[in-house]
């Protein structure tokens, strides 16, 4: 009867451990990296700031539109403002009176 006798070789030991780590290696590159990794969380983040930034301006640019509105349709025209905006549309101006010129276009 013959035997045969294998010498134990050392690499069949590391391939589960290497495949484990190349696993791991991967999902935690993409962790970091990926579309939802934590880079793209932080972008998102600063975006949001951004954003919301830029609500809370319109906002405020909306109450005063919305306050200035108020003026002509609360049921009772408001003397000044209906004046105001009839020299603004018609560009007339008296002889005592002084115009100040603002760039930007703000109807404030």
């Amino acid at each position: 009867m013959w035997t045969r006798h294998h010498k134990r070789r050392n690499t069949g030991r590391l391939i589960v451990p290497a495949i484990a780590t190349l696993v791991l290696a991967y999902f935690g590159f993409h962790a970091y990296h990926g579309d939802y990794g934590l880079i793209a969380k932080e972008r998102l983040e600063a975006r949001i700031a951004t954003l919301e930034g830029e609500l809370e301006a319109l906002r405020e640019a909306r109450r005063k539109l919305e306050r200035r509105v108020s003026l002509l349709n609360d049921g009772s025209l408001e003397r000044d403002m209906l004046d105001e905006q009839a020299r603004r549309s018609l560009n007339l101006a008296r002889k005592n009176e002084i115009v100040i010129f603002r760039t930007g276009g703000s109807l404030n």
